[in-house]
């Protein structure tokens, strides 16, 4: 029988006092650059060793937030590809508003080349397998998946960085309407 390895709910803790931190500092200063362990662990109200029990680096933590918003964002489109859900504009809704939760992070994050790629990459991805369990030919009278993607990163990116005071409801609502004709 394999033994299971008991995580130390301090260091949980820890870990997330640290990421909150990183969060909590973007929010008021957005340049990455300005982030340095010190800050970190001084907003966290944790000392520079704990910092380095549970990360090599500020960009090994920052790495792992990364992981961790795709592994959520991943979880949160997986409904969407079930074939014709009855409460796709919810979960549409519920998608959305992980993005309008962590706007400020989202807001520094899309400047980054490759956090934008692995962005597109999950969009076109989930649209691609909805147009597959949906029979859709994207070769005859649908956009193409790059653009619709492109399209919807463009719409997230200036939501979370501009257009915060509209809701993710209705965000969902015009997409749904900007795209119910090319079966998203």
């Amino acid at each position: 029988m394999p033994e299971h390895k008991r995580i130390d709910p301090r260091a949980l803790r820890s870990k997330k006092m640290l990421k909150d931190a990183v969060f909590s500092l973007l929010a008021d200063h957005p340049e990455i650059s300005q982030l340095t362990v010190q800050k970190i662990a001084k907003r966290a109200e944790l000392n520079r060793a704990t910092f380095y029990l549970h990360y090599e680096d500020l960009n090994d933590l920052l790495r792992q937030i990364v992981h961790e918003i795709f592994d959520d964002l991943s979880m949160k489109v997986e409904p969407l590809l079930q074939l014709k859900s009855e409460s796709e504009q919810e979960q549409l809704v519920t998608f959305l508003s992980y993005f309008y939760e962590y706007r400020q992070v989202f807001a520094v994050l899309v400047e980054h080349p490759g956090f934008k790629k692995h962005l597109s990459n999950l969009l076109k991805s989930t649209i691609e397998k909805r147009r597959e369990a949906r029979n859709i030919n994207s070769a005859k009278g649908v956009a193409s998946v790059d653009i619709v993607s492109s399209s919807l990163l463009g719409v997230i990116m200036w939501w979370i960085k501009d257009g915060t005071e509209y809701s993710a409801e209705y965000i969902a609502d015009q997409i749904t309407l900007m795209y119910k004709r090319e079966y998203l």
